[in-house]
């Protein structure tokens, strides 16, 4: 996902700051749907939109179905998910370009998303779906937010009292208790948070969204078809598994950023920040649907408290000035 929390235009800092990843991209080489045309009805936007926020959500869902029920194997998932994924997206390059895919190497973009995709599946071993979502969400958002100040962008104070919110939050969130979460595995997500953040910022500027994610999962994949050589654990694998793994990378990672790519040029970019703030939501929602998970009162005082400062930062640094 060249950034899960990008959105068109340019802003300030935490989600609005990695708007700019795929700004810089041009409209026409975003991918376009085969027979794509350039008026769509007043309702597609929004559709595609909410398939899109549902896809980012399902990469929750299905990793946590997959590895909570032993399904599968961290490792074994992320080389499915991976290399499905790089399969899936250089279909839909090729199906854009009416040509075989032209790959474009970026070895420390590719080593960004591995650093993200291994530990999200080793997380999820122990994260409950909606944790997990939440501390992924911080994590980045907050990975944005020091690179905006370390890039010299001037944080105002209603952002600087978003910021703290999300970092009480998070503080919350992982205090000692019988309701908190697994230290390991949140460390983890923690850590597959800022890699996605340096992830957004790598890929800042790409003039091809689509072409650079399908390049990058292609790498990546090889990479852990590499590590898991290095890595002396068991391995584990169902059919259930793999399938959920192949899910994972080729309909929630592959379709999910493609359809996202397509909306991307049609909305505000507080819209879409807005927008993926659902994101953690709908993910605590399919664990407690798919897994039977149970929603603390801690998860939901973090929840608020990470989502509503974020939502600060993101609606003041898009007001106009």
């Amino acid at each position: 996902m060249e950034s899960l929390w990008s959105a068109r235009g340019t802003g300030g800092a935490i989600a609005s700051r990695s708007a700019q990843y795929t700004s810089g991209a041009h409209d026409n080489a975003m991918f376009q749907l085969p027979g794509h045309r350039p008026r769509q009805p007043p309702m597609m936007i929004p559709l595609l939109t909410v398939l899109a926020l549902m896809a980012f959500a399902g990469n929750s869902i299905l990793c946590r179905l997959a590895l909570g029920t032993e399904a599968i194997d961290a490792v074994s998932f992320t080389s499915v998910r991976l290399g499905s994924g790089a399969v899936t997206l250089a279909l839909i390059l090729a199906a854009r370009d009416r040509s075989l895919p032209r790959l474009e190497m970026q070895w420390r973009s590719a080593l960004a998303l591995f650093s993200y995709a291994l530990p999200f599946a080793w997380a999820y071993r122990q994260l409950h779906t909606g944790v997990g979502a939440l501390l992924l969400f911080a994590a980045v958002q907050l990975t944005m937010l020091v690179a905006a100040m370390r890039g010299g962008e001037k944080i105002t104070r209603p952002q600087w009292v978003g910021f703290s919110f999300a970092v009480l939050g998070l503080t919350a969130l992982l205090l000692p208790g019988a309701s908190a979460p697994p230290v390991f595995e949140s460390l983890l997500m923690i850590v597959a948070g800022i890699s996605w953040g340096f992830y957004s910022i790598l890929g800042r500027g790409s003039r091809d969204a689509l072409r650079n994610t399908a390049s990058n999962f292609v790498v990546a994949a090889c990479v852990v078809g590499f590590v898991s050589l290095l890595i002396p654990t068991a391995r584990l694998l169902t059919d259930s598994g793999i399938a959920l793994a192949a899910l994972s990378g080729s309909l929630t990672s592959g379709v999910g950023y493609a359809i996202w790519y397509a909306v991307l040029p049609k909305l505000r970019a507080s819209t879409a920040a807005f927008a993926q703030l659902t994101v953690p939501v709908i993910a605590s929602v399919g664990g407690v649907v798919f897994m039977a998970e149970t929603v603390s009162q801690r998860l939901l005082v973090a929840s608020i408290a990470i989502l509503g400062g974020t939502a600060l930062s993101v609606w003041t640094s898009n007001r106009p000035k």
